[in-house]
């Protein structure tokens, strides 16, 4: 395992503030959050933009605009078909996950991730596609970094990744890391690396000290350091994705 499962940790964080600017549609039965570069409305690159537990809620929203304001067409679908985890959930510590997981597994996902990517590339004339992933979302990123599917990948704190899906991928991928993660320790980021070095891709690992896991897309953004960490992973995704896409 190159990271383990969600724990509870997934599970915790703070919600932020801000009003999100993109719109949600229904693509074939799966609602998805929509977010356009200001005057390009026929963009040739776009992110798809893959959710931990929470789904589309404000923080990612707020993530994908800022993915917009930086040039790139970006998707957030609904991973979960309406059954995401609460933010009431998040703020309270209630979040069941037992019994929520065993609901989303990569039978469940997987068809909604490859609509995304599809819905892009024929119907909105993408010519290159990239992918972000948060804990939970990160797995998906890894398993579709592949020909045909996405480009180029840049995941934070990563959640259940296996080691084969890590070595098989077929593009350039970034990780942002957090230095208090029982999910991606620091021995799984080691095996991570030799991992990533046998793929042959263009590959980056940036860890940030004073964080836990979430820090890149649920940090609390009162705490100075959780928030200067959360605003340079971004800058590492648009930074990888400005390079390779």
């Amino acid at each position: 395992m190159a990271s383990n499962p969600p724990a509870a940790c997934c599970a915790t964080g703070f919600k932020h503030e801000g009003t999100p600017f993109g719109e949600v549609k229904n693509i074939d039965g799966v609602n998805t959050y929509i977010t356009y570069p200001k005057d390009n409305k026929t963009p040739e690159k776009a992110i798809v933009f893959l959710t931990d537990i929470f789904g589309i809620f404000p923080n990612a929203q707020l993530l994908a605009d800022e993915f917009a304001k930086s040039g790139y067409l970006t998707v957030i679908p609904d991973l979960f078909q309406g059954d995401q985890i609460s933010v009431a959930d998040m703020e309270s510590g209630k979040a069941d996950l037992p019994s929520w997981l065993p609901k989303h597994q990569p039978a469940n996902v997987d068809p909604v991730v490859e609509a995304s990517i599809k819905y892009v590339r024929e119907t909105l004339g993408v010519k290159k596609v990239g992918a972000v992933g948060y804990c939970f979302g990160a797995k998906y990123v890894t398993r579709f970094l592949k020909t045909d599917n996405v480009d180029v990948g840049f995941v934070a704190h990563p959640s259940f990744v296996t080691h084969e899906e890590l070595g098989a991928i077929q593009g350039p991928y970034s990780i942002a890391a957090a230095e208090t993660d029982s999910i991606f320790t620091t021995q799984l980021r080691h095996e991570s690396e030799d991992t990533l070095i046998k793929t042959g891709q263009p590959w980056q690992i940036n860890l940030f000290s004073g964080v836990a896991h979430g820090f890149a897309v649920r940090g609390d953004l009162n705490v100075k350091i959780q928030k200067w960490a959360k605003e340079q992973a971004f800058v590492q995704a648009v930074a990888w994705f400005n390079q390779y896409l």
